[in-house]
């Protein structure tokens, strides 16, 4: 038996955001910004290295592509110094 679909009625609008997901982001951000932002970040990431971890992949694309949506290229430099040993 085919389940039918009937038209959705009620509820907000597909792409509304939540109003208690907003408020909880806004209080996240007011937060951040009253321990000090970067610099707090700044801390964590020299104190508590694998919890700054954790939070970088969270921001981090779940996938990466190159240019046009191909491949990614990865570019080596080497870099040569010739130094005297007089100086």
């Amino acid at each position: 038996m085919t389940e039918v679909k009937r038209p959705k009625t009620g509820g907000r609008k597909a792409g509304t955001p939540n109003k208690t997901t907003a408020a909880v982001k806004d209080a996240i951000l007011e937060a951040f910004e009253a321990v000090g932002g970067a610099k707090y970040l700044q801390t964590v990431a020299r104190e508590d290295f694998k919890t700054f971890c954790t939070l970088l992949s969270k921001v981090m694309p779940m996938q990466i592509t190159g240019e046009d949506g191909g491949a990614v290229k990865l570019h080596q430099a080497i870099e040569i110094r010739i130094v005297d040993p007089q100086h």
